[in-house]
């Protein structure tokens, strides 16, 4: 009670105090912004209706669309552009048909392409593919009609696979996988797809005897080469295919009961690791590991997720990066259990403020520590039209230098009006004692509070309040999130306040710093000018961060002012960027970026950022970014290259490049130069069977760090990987070496 107390008071205290969060939020409530634009027009009233039609042959999943009853299935073909520009004549158009049968759901797509296969532009064939870059068509099934939540089910010209979850139009699960085939095979004329989705790969409610089967759809189709994309229903441009409110209505289904539907995925792998100091070994694994997952869909609304002996041998592992700034830098979840799903734990929270961030689990000591083994883990989810109720349970074995963990994070989220949901999420962390280590047992909990309103489609507001207490401090801590945001076709608005105490402390969570408030107001206009034909899209604008101390409201940190004239897209939708920003910053604590110690005291500087990517969906592609200008009390330059070879979609090679040349910076007015190599190459025999290979080196550290893995998706979602990691400090004269060897099998059963 106390802490809701607390907590209702800092919202009180954010309203009074700063006067411009109220000015932006009443400015962004008022006429100006809920008239209606042209061309963001409102979601239908009646839903556009399709229909579904029953096969009575067997379907053979092989792209060509050659079986009778493709030709009663009535085509879909009234698609909307959206790119490069709103309504007007399609140049690629697209046919979709539907069937269905006891077992599936059958999608059949004709995508015209007016160069045929010459006009087909595609980067690799990894399974969850840039949709940005390559041609795509993709199915959004809202089966419950919660209006708030979607799947997805993608495709390119070569049959790859991209499933994901979709949760308020832009918040996406891209690592949720679901069972589902689809085949491909390119013409003269274009591509055609085949898509068997079963239904005990989506979640829908019973039906009703009487009642017809009613399905939220929608589709969209990227044709890269244009960059022209199409949607059905018309949705408009400032939204995505996952603003489920603007659906079809899919009709003519007879589906069958939900039934019992189990998934077990066990594994068995062999691990071998060594690490050297110099030439003497220091340790060494050898040793074999089984475990696996359980997933069952106890009703068409409840998902129990179950996890032994967890293991990510296969997850990609983190990239380098030399921090110069004074913030903690988020690196984002790369772990298979904890990425599915991960929406339902999000609400308002952004990349600053996090009360639950699954990151955290797993690691011995502290974030950024060393890989800690998981015993087992449980997930709960429950979710339909009205309401989501979420729960994560997971148990950290012990290792040498810290004590075992349990971890737990609760989760319920109410769905009211079309739109808007309210939720509360509760996290707690339990560290046992350790008598070898002298550590007492301790626990850690936060209590937060998040909602989302669109009081009108292009409007949207959140918030997030957050309360932590912690057993070793006796101290609460507080942190939260304000936003208010505006998007249609014609600009983009929006405010932030992000705020922090200097005692929240979630040790399931993330925060950037403590102690601090950001105020963020900004926006862009979104040009599409005709008088400059070679321009897609061009958006000016300017955004303003201001940071203050919590504790201390009005003691000044930093700002800085982003302003970017020059932001602009291309018709091939190649890239570049001219802007600067100003910055002040007041410096009043221990900090030294690299080991540069900055002094205390005020620094005002502007830094300069040019910025070109040329069309990344080309065989050959580039990008350069250049930023400039004085830094702290000094100076400095860093370019950052990349490039990017596909001859074939089966054969692709990048490389990166970042060089950082610093000059008279900190209390010794030191030089400072860093080297940041990067070097990729993905050979893959088609969608299922692929090789990769990653390196990079870093000349601050003198670490290089070699990721191989192999794939063969031998059934679906099945795979066997083979992963080689290699890293080395001082890769000339190696100081140290740390070797490791996994081969992997799992399986995957559907019942």
């Amino acid at each position: 009670m106390r802490n809701t107390l607390l907590l209702f008071r800092i919202f009180l205290r954010l309203k009074k105090r700063p006067s411009s969060i109220v000015f932006v939020l009443a400015s962004l409530s008022g006429p100006a912004i809920f008239a209606q634009e042209d061309g963001n027009f409102p979601p239908p009233k009646i839903p556009v209706e399709i229909q579904a039609f029953k096969t009575t042959s067997e379907m053979n999943i092989d792209g060509r669309l050659d079986e009778s009853d493709w030709k009663i299935a009535k085509p879909i073909t009234d698609f909307f552009r959206v790119e490069p520009v709103q309504g007007g004549t399609i140049k690629n158009p697209t046919e979709v048909r539907i069937l269905y049968d006891d077992k599936n759901l059958y999608f059949g797509v004709f995508a015209k392409d007016s160069l045929g296969k010459k006009g087909i532009r595609m980067q690799d064939l990894s399974r969850d593919f840039n949709g940005l870059e390559n041609d795509v068509f993709g199915i959004q099934i809202d089966a419950q009609n919660t209006k708030q939540y979607a799947v997805s089910f993608q495709t390119t010209p070569y049959g790859n696979q991209q499933d994901l979850q979709s949760f308020n139009d832009r918040n996406r699960d891209e690592d949720w996988n679901a069972l589902w085939r689809v085949r491909t095979q390119r013409t003269e004329k274009g591509y055609y797809a085949e898509f068997a989705i079963p239904f005990k790969s989506i979640r829908y409610d019973k039906p009703l005897e009487g009642v017809p089967v009613e399905w939220g759809i929608t589709f969209f189709r990227l044709a890269r080469k244009d960059y022209e994309k199409t949607v059905f229903p018309d949705i408009p441009q400032s939204f995505s295919e996952n603003r489920m409110i603007y659906a079809a209505k899919l009709t003519g289904l007879k589906v069958p009961p939900p039934s019992a539907n189990i998934r077990i995925e066990p594994y068995a792998l062999f691990q071998y690791d060594e690490n050297k100091t110099g030439d003497i070994v220091t340790d060494k694994i050898n040793e074999p590991k089984v475990g696996g997952d359980v997933k069952w869909a106890i009703n068409p609304n409840a998902v129990l997720d179950l996890t032994i002996n967890t293991d990510f041998a296969q997850a990609d592992v983190d990239r380098a990066v030399n921090n110069l700034e004074r913030f903690n830098i988020f690196f984002p979840e790369r772990r298979q259990f904890f990425l599915e799903n991960s929406g339902i734990w999000a609400g308002a929270g952004g990349s600053r403020v996090r009360p639950f961030f699954s990151r955290t689990i797993g690691l011995s000591n502290s974030f950024n520590a060393s890989p800690a083994p998981l015993d087992a883990g449980a997930r709960y989810t429950d979710r339909d039209e009205n309401r989501t109720i979420a729960a994560l349970a997971v148990r950290q074995r012990e290792t040498d230098d810290s004590p075992g963990s349990t971890f737990g994070v609760a989760r319920y989220t109410q769905n009211y009006g079309e739109e808007n949901n309210i939720g509360a999420m509760v996290t707690y962390r339990l560290d046992d004692s350790l008598r070898d280590l002298g550590v007492e047992s301790q626990d850690n909990t936060t209590i937060s509070i998040d909602g989302l309103i669109r009081p009108k489609p292009d409007l949207t507001l959140t918030y997030l309040l957050s309360t932590s207490l912690d057993s070793e401090t006796e101290d609460n801590g507080f942190a939260g999130r304000i936003g208010a945001t505006s998007r249609t076709n014609k600009y983009y608005m929006g405010y932030i306040t992000d705020f922090v105490s200097p005692d929240y402390a979630p040790d399931m969570g993330f925060v950037a710093q403590k102690d601090f408030m950001l105020h963020s107001p900004g926006g862009y206009a979104i040009l599409r000018p005709k008088w400059l034909p070679f321009v897609r899209r061009w958006d000016p604008g300017v955004f303003f961060n201001y940071f203050h101390d919590f504790e201390d409201f009005g003691k000044f940190q930093q700002s800085n002012l982003y302003i970017f004239p020059i932001y602009t897209w291309f018709k091939d939708n190649s890239f570049v960027e001219a802007s600067l920003t100003p910055t002040w910053q007041n410096i009043n604590f221990s900090f030294a970026p690299l080991g540069l110690e900055i002094g205390q005291g005020d620094y005002n500087y502007t830094r300069y950022t040019l910025r070109y990517n040329s069309d990344q969906s080309k065989k050959l592609s580039g990008s350069i970014r250049y930023d400039f200008g004085n830094f702290y009390n000094g100076a400095r330059n860093t370019v950052t290259a990349g490039l990017r070879y596909a001859p074939l979609p089966h054969i692709a090679f990048t490389a990166d490049y970042e060089h950082n040349n610093i000059n008279g910076v900190g209390v010794s007015q030191e030089d400072l130069d860093t080297d940041l190599y990067t070097a990729s190459l993905r050979l893959a025999l088609n969608p299922r069977v692929q090789l990769s290979t990653f390196y990079q080196y870093n000349s601050f550290d003198e670490q290089g760090r070699w990721n191989v893995r192999f794939s063969w998706e031998y059934m679906p979602l099945s795979f066997i990987y083979l992963v080689f990691n290699d890293t080395q400090t001082n890769v000339f004269d190696p100081i140290q070496r740390s070797t490791q060897f996994i081969s992997k099998i799992t399986f995957l059963k559907q019942f």
